[in-house]
């Protein structure tokens, strides 16, 4: 063999030991297994803040015995949700070592400032203990630091997933509902006019419709639907705001039952930044915000949404 050829070959066999040593799969290393936290007793968590990698943040706390979002003038949590974070909490161990360097801590998303989710624990005697969430390398495993503290673990207990930072994983997203069965009439007042709905068997029909003139109960039904079974976004408060524009509302609905009941919804200020309208509920203490197509068409509708298009009518069957 060549002397350039021997120089090849052993450049080849180099990299074929250097490519097994660094890909050859490993195991992590395994430490003693304690738990991060030992001995948590769920009854004496009373704050979880949470913050994601895109900037956003919320926390939980327990005021008088009930877990809220202080933030949002106390609304309720509710507390199975929390104790079933807690619970997977518990359970979480120091038993896969993956990196022991601060070095490691931004490639694998559990550094100070790059993360994929922060969650910072405190409890009844004021102590406090900070995870960071970062990369999944597999299925139902993430990495995991407790801040503070330079190794970083691979946990099954608990996923990125779990630190959400919405409001609907969290609260009961049901606002002002009415049973539609006892509703008999409604009323709505927009820039465009007011219009009455009431119950036609299992349907809904204008009070003044013209006998030339045919509801179109898909419409009237839809504003019926979606008045009665609101689903909020996000809780405002209990303080109303200016920006809220509740003073000038864009609509006005008056929901009447069969007891004797008024509901009344008024709906404020349109957000463009995420869709979204306030609404306050007479039946609520709270504002909150609510997606858009639940309550456009309570703002756009004229009574012509309301009516069935003759010229449609006549190409039926």
């Amino acid at each position: 063999m060549k002397r350039h050829q021997q120089v090849l070959a052993g450049v080849l066999a180099l990299q074929v030991i250097l490519a097994l040593v660094v890909f050859w799969p490993r195991k992590a290393i395994t430490s003693s297994g304690e738990l991060v936290f030992a001995d948590l007793e769920i009854e004496d968590v009373v704050s979880l803040s949470l913050a994601d990698n895109q900037g956003e943040h919320m926390t939980l706390r327990k005021i008088e015995g009930r877990w809220v979002v202080p933030d949002a003038g106390n609304y309720p949590v509710n507390e199975s949700n929390v104790v079933a974070l807690l619970e997977k909490l518990a359970r979480v161990a120091q038993t896969s070592l993956v990196a022991r360097t601060e070095a490691s801590h931004r490639p694998l998303q559990v550094s100070d400032d790059v993360f994929q989710r922060r969650l910072e624990v405190e409890t009844v005697g004021g102590q406090t203990k900070t995870l960071y969430l970062g990369s999944a390398p597999r299925y139902a495993a993430t990495h995991l630091r407790v801040a503070g503290e330079v190794e970083t673990y691979l946990t099954t207990e608990v996923a990125a997933h779990d630190i959400n930072v919405r409001f609907p994983a969290w609260v009961d997203t049901a606002y002002a509902h009415v049973d539609q069965a006892t509703i008999t009439r409604l009323v709505l007042e927009n820039e465009q006019g007011s219009y009455e709905l009431v119950r036609d068997g299992d349907s809904w029909t204008l009070a003044d419709l013209a006998e030339d003139e045919e509801v179109a109960e898909g419409n009237t039904s839809a504003i019926v639907r979606n008045a009665s079974a609101l689903t909020l976004l996000k809780p405002l408060g209990t303080t109303e705001d200016p920006s809220y524009e509740l003073d000038a509302p864009l609509a006005v609905v008056r929901i009447y039952t069969e007891e004797g009941d008024e509901h009344v919804l008024t709906v404020g200020a349109r957000s463009t930044s995420d869709n979204s309208y306030v609404v306050k509920s007479s039946a609520s203490p709270y504002y909150v915000r609510v997606a858009e197509f639940s309550v456009q068409a309570m703002v756009q509708n004229d009574r012509a949404d309301f009516l069935a298009d003759p010229e449609a009518m006549l190409d039926l069957p």
